[in-house]
């Protein structure tokens, strides 16, 4: 389906109205002349990330609350995510090896996770002691469509031009969490979770 977020889009000068990487990609690879490759980016997270994909999470976790409740459907939504540094990897593979001339390369890391077990790899990361929980479809205003998983398979940019990730997962996150500390964002989102906890986690583990 084309253009998915045009039902979104106040008017057709709405930048939603006409927002959509299939019918360049398929400009691109259409024009005569022109080597082109295609590389489709996943949720890209690590030092710098403009989106601040983990400071929402990492937020709740250094403020000690012992459950984050995540919306059911952004809950089980699942999504290809990668290290930033591994992605501009790829970018750069792509530019150097003459292999991925009129290709289309899907970039990620081997598992696509759901949102519900990212939030608990990043707890892992920080040696949070709560727990992840879910609320029915409707509790919390979210205003994007997570009824569609996302996931895909970069095996073919692993077999034909050889990428692998330079550092292990809990490495990225190392780096990523320590860099949204030391650099917080000054209005946390709180898209897809539900802030009613008042209790803390003390030092025993327990609320």
């Amino acid at each position: 389906m084309l253009f998915p977020y045009r039902a979104q889009a106040i008017g057709p000068d709405d930048f939603l109205y006409s927002y959509d990487k299939i019918p360049v990609e398929r400009t691109a690879m259409t024009e005569p002349g022109l080597p082109a490759t295609v590389l489709r980016l996943p949720m890209t997270y690590g030092p710098g990330d403009p989106f601040r994909r983990l400071s929402p999470y990492l937020k709740r976790m250094d403020d000690g609350r012992p459950t984050i409740r995540l919306d059911e459907g952004l809950a089980r939504w699942k999504c290809p995510r990668g290290y930033v540094e591994d992605v501009a990897a790829a970018i750069a593979l792509a530019i150097e090896d003459d292999r991925a001339t009129g290709r289309i390369y899907n970039i990620a890391e081997p598992t696509a996770l759901t949102e519900a077990d990212w939030v608990r790899r990043v707890g892992e990361a920080v040696g949070w002691r709560g727990r992840v929980e879910t609320v029915p479809v409707g509790r919390i205003p979210v205003p994007l469509d997570f009824s569609q998983s996302l996931d895909m398979s970069s095996g073919r940019i692993r077999e034909e031009l050889g990428l692998a990730e330079s550092i292990t997962i809990a490495e990225a996150l190392e780096r990523t969490i320590a860099w949204e500390r030391a650099n917080p964002p000054e209005q946390p989102t709180s898209l897809g979770i539900l802030d009613d906890e008042p209790e803390t986690i003390g030092e025993s583990g327990h609320p």
